[in-house]
């Protein structure tokens, strides 16, 4: 048990509490060659949000040197060294200020406006990315503390992605969609606050020496404006997180029901909406009209998927359009008629196939009895029309196969031919005869 627990310790691979206090310290400021990294950085991070490239935005947060302050902030408090704190909150802000000027402007004269999903996606943050920053920040300073720090903090610059959510708040400033720029800014300060207390909490845990004594009175001050900025951060990612939980219950149930029970003879769902913020389904049927009995019936069964507190909206056809905008409408509109003339199509091939079978089939019927009427000897016909191959060309032709009772003479076989090709309309009969 003790040999297991070993491997768990990592005070052989510890550097020098000094040296990483040091390094730290280093990686706080931000001039000259860190201010432009960061400033490129920032515009490769809006690039990459803008055209909804997931790898672009992976480069730009390899590249960010946003870390170090945070880092230091954290180290700060876990050391209670002041200057250290104000340097790192200094710099801080002055990182924080150039990349969401530098977003702003970008998004500002792009003309590409559109929020695709990687913007949204840093729009409403919850519990969880609390816990990704928190553990991410933990990876990290272990990481820095370590001799053996390997593509750790690579890693955990992805993780706690610092830099999607200040390109997602430029592109809200840029914009004029405040609620884009406070989700986004809340998840970059949710991002920095954790970092940074993951820090603290290793620099603690690993005994790094302090500048001054923890216990003086501006050490307690620093404790409990630490734990007043850490409650008032969490809590509402508490919130969003348990309503984000909700909604996808209600997405999950109203798929349920939507599968199971939203079926009526005579008509095909043309569309579904879940609005589970609003908790309300709104389906789109085509068809034969749907009766009232129907709906309420629908109604009745939403308590059975737990789902008796949401909205249960049920239009039919064409008249539904009536409620949406003109390029819906239109839009709507198109894509039904394209699919009634492409059904019409398909049934009109399929009608003309039969009646040709069909046609084919009284022929024959007919020119089996007149042939019989004209040589008695012959039992049985089959007329098909058939590809001929032949070495240099293929011919269309009528393959006619007569089977007889004795021999027919050659001449009546030559006269019954030309007879075939005047009979079925087609200039090609190949006649068999055998008995």
């Amino acid at each position: 048990m003790n040999n297991f627990l070993k491997k768990f310790t990592i005070g052989e691979e510890k550097e020098d509490l000094q040296a990483v206090i040091t390094a730290i310290s280093n990686g706080v400021v931000f001039r000259g060659t860190n201010l432009w990294i960061l400033i490129f950085a920032i515009f490769v991070a809006s690039l990459g949000l803008n055209v909804n490239s997931t790898a672009v935005i992976i480069g730009a947060m390899l590249i960010s040197p946003l870390m170090g302050p945070i880092m230091g902030i954290g180290l700060s408090m876990g050391i209670s060294d002041l200057p250290l704190l104000r340097k790192s909150l200094s710099n801080y802000g002055i990182a924080t200020l150039v990349a969401l000027a530098t977003s702003t402007l970008y998004f500002f004269i792009s003309p590409l406006n559109e929020a695709h999903s990687e913007i949204l996606a840093r729009t409403s943050p919850t519990i969880y990315d609390v816990l990704i920053a928190l553990f991410g920040g933990l990876a990290g300073i272990v990481a820095t503390l370590s001799k053996h720090k390997g593509n750790v903090i690579p890693g955990v610059a992805i993780a706690t992605a610092l830099m999607p959510p200040l390109c997602t708040a430029g592109y809200g400033l840029a914009t004029w969609q405040f609620s884009f720029f406070t989700g986004a800014f809340y998840l970059y300060i949710i991002n920095t606050v954790f970092i940074a207390l993951a820090t603290l909490i290793i620099v603690r845990f690993f005994h790094f020496p302090y500048k001054q004594p923890v216990k003086s009175k501006t050490g307690r001050i620093a404790l409990r404006i630490i734990w007043a900025v850490v409650l008032i951060t969490l809590l509402p990612s508490i919130w969003f997180g348990y309503e984000m939980i909700q909604q996808n219950r209600f997405n999950a149930k109203a798929n349920q029901f939507i599968n199971a029970e939203a079926h009526f003879p005579g008509d095909y769902l043309l569309s579904k909406k879940i609005n589970a913020a609003g908790k309300k389904i709104t389906l789109v049927f085509g068809g034969e009209k749907i009766t009232e009995d129907e709906i309420v019936s629908l109604n009745k069964k939403l308590p059975l998927y737990k789902l008796s507190s949401a909205q249960l909206e049920i239009k039919q056809g064409f008249a539904s359009l009536s409620e949406n905008n003109l390029d819906q409408k239109n839009e709507q509109v198109q894509q039904l008629t394209d699919a009634l003339k492409i059904a019409e199509s398909k049934n009109q091939q399929l009608k003309r196939k039969v009646d040709s079978v069909l046609a084919l089939q009284k022929l024959s019927a007919q020119v089996f009895s007149e042939i019989k009427a004209q040589y008695a000897t012959v039992q049985s016909a089959v007329i098909q029309p058939s590809l001929l191959h032949t070495d240099s060309l293929t011919i269309v032709t009528t393959l006619v196969l007569l089977n007889v009772t004795r021999g027919f003479p050659l001449s009546e076989k030559a006269k019954l031919e030309n007879w075939l090709k005047v009979r079925l309309g087609h200039p090609s009969v190949h006649l068999i005869i055998q008995k």
